[in-house]
């Protein structure tokens, strides 16, 4: 495993490349995104300090996600290839916050969605544009506001 450093807004990964990693976020913050037919970006997954942050595509197919840094970070990098995943508890915290994710967005409203994503990441709202975190949430930016707002009344902060 190798450690690098990379730059605010350095694609580490492309959609379509064949080099997929698995990258460990010592220091910074990364997301995931696809980029749909019409060019719109669908935020898959924020990567904060102490998270691993992949791909989950095949090693030898091509990769669905783009990777970007969010703020100049310190990350380590190892090859996809599961015999080589040293860190199991990162990987199941992934999986486990993925899996959770997609259960949300299938039956959650807006409020739960950024209840939940306060809950995962309490760390970040801001340290990121809230359009990228109502595109995590599969809302938009209009839809987010109005349930921030509810939010604050309900727990009046």
């Amino acid at each position: 495993m190798k450690e690098i450093k990379v730059q605010k807004g350095q694609i580490l990964q492309h959609n379509g490349e064949l080099n997929s990693k698995i990258y460990f976020v010592k220091s910074g913050l990364l997301r995931s995104y696809s980029i749909d037919k019409k060019g719109k970006e669908h935020i898959f997954m924020f990567a904060p300090e102490n998270w691993t942050i992949a791909d989950s595509i095949s090693p030898e197919l091509p990769c669905e996600l783009f990777i970007e840094a969010l703020e100049d970070s310190e990350v380590a990098v190892r090859e996809k290839n599961i015999e080589n995943a040293a860190n199991t508890k990162s990987l199941i915290k992934r999986i486990n916050v993925l899996q959770k994710r997609v259960i949300m967005l299938m039956s959650s409203s807006a409020i739960e969605r950024y209840e939940n994503f306060i809950e995962t990441y309490p760390n970040i709202t801001q340290r990121v544009p809230q359009k990228m975190i109502a595109s995590f949430l599969g809302v938009t930016p209009e839809t987010l506001s109005a349930a921030k707002k509810d939010w604050y009344k309900k727990n009046k902060i």
